[in-house]
């Protein structure tokens, strides 16, 4: 038996009009697991997610879900495709049960299998007290649960969501990010967004989309690594006022995340930790902790973004 990936895309490109939208886009997932797709709003991630789920049909390239070319074949390739649109679509005058059964039947599900699919869908994402309430009456953090469920209730080889945690609050965002990580146990699933946290949170491979074109595509620690960091973070027990820090040679600006954390930006070379080191023993700052700062990575975004565009 011949495997097939789960998702074959190859020379991907679609027109508007006379403007390209995306050029040339190449991805292949063979296993299960979270990839992150990254890119500024109107890089391309919904036109590329729009032709993977078939609610385009691309001007060029080819698209295989399983084996299946989703342009010759739509209806069996969108059998093995959940998609979470950036607004679920929700009918928010049915109850969650009423909801689920409809978008199962869209996917042409056997009867006999509706019935368990829908517990188990609403077991998963944590809305079985739910059954028979309207989603109108929803939060919007049960709300976008229900759209997951919808998005897996057929038990698809590939789960598409764009920009599932948007507009959520915080606790409602590590909920859902731990529910796509169980579901990534037995799907794959590609997690687009543009905000990078999200992204760094959750997948372990990216890709990156800039005008169109994918300009990254690695593991989220080469990405990290890609551009040298541009600031540091220091813990200190006994913390200098910020012009004090700004005598150092390098530092440009200072920044404190909290009473005791500084987040100092630098140019040059990495040197700048140790002259940090050498004046917090001379003043008796106490430094306690100094990393080279991966967590600003919006930063990072615009220099790989910048840089791959001039290249």
């Amino acid at each position: 038996m011949i495997e097939h990936p789960i998702l074959s895309i190859k020379n991907l490109s679609h027109r508007y009009s006379s403007s390209w939208a995306i050029r040339d886009i190449d991805l292949e997932i063979n296993r299960t697991g979270i990839l992150g797709l990254l890119g500024s709003n109107g890089a391309g991630k919904s036109t590329t997610m729009n032709i993977m789920c078939g609610v385009l049909n691309q001007t060029e390239g080819s698209v295989l879900i399983n084996g299946i070319d989703i342009r010759e074949q739509p209806e069996l390739a969108k059998r093995q495709i959940g998609f979470l649109p950036q607004n679920p679509p929700l009918y928010l005058d049915l109850t969650v049960d009423e909801y689920l059964i409809y978008t199962a039947e869209l996917r042409k599900m056997e009867y006999r299998q509706i019935k368990p699919a829908l517990e188990e869908a609403k077991e998963r994402c944590g809305i079985a007290h739910f059954s028979n309430r309207l989603i109108k009456n929803l939060s919007g953090g049960y709300r976008q649960r229900v759209g997951i469920a919808q998005a897996i209730i057929h038990k698809p080889k590939l789960v598409v969501m764009d920009e599932p945690t948007n507009g959520l609050d915080p606790n409602q965002i590590t909920e859902v990010r731990t529910l796509i990580k169980e579901i990534a146990v037995e799907h794959a699933v590609i997690f687009s967004s543009h905000v990078l946290s999200e992204v760094q949170m959750l997948c372990k491979e990216i890709k990156m989309i800039a005008d169109g074109r994918i300009v990254f595509s690695d593991t989220m620690d080469a990405f990290n690594n890609y551009v040298e960091p541009h600031s540091v973070l220091m813990q200190m027990e006994n913390p200098p006022v910020t012009a004090e820090l700004l005598k150092i040679a390098g530092v440009d600006k200072v920044d404190f995340v909290t009473e005791r954390q500084a987040r100092v930006y630098f140019t040059g070379d990495r040197e700048i930790t140790e002259r940090l080191i050498a004046a917090s023993v001379h003043n008796g700052w106490r430094l306690s902790e100094i990393s080279l700062d991966k967590t600003a990575l919006d930063e990072i975004f615009k220099q790989l973004s910048t840089k791959t565009m001039q290249s």
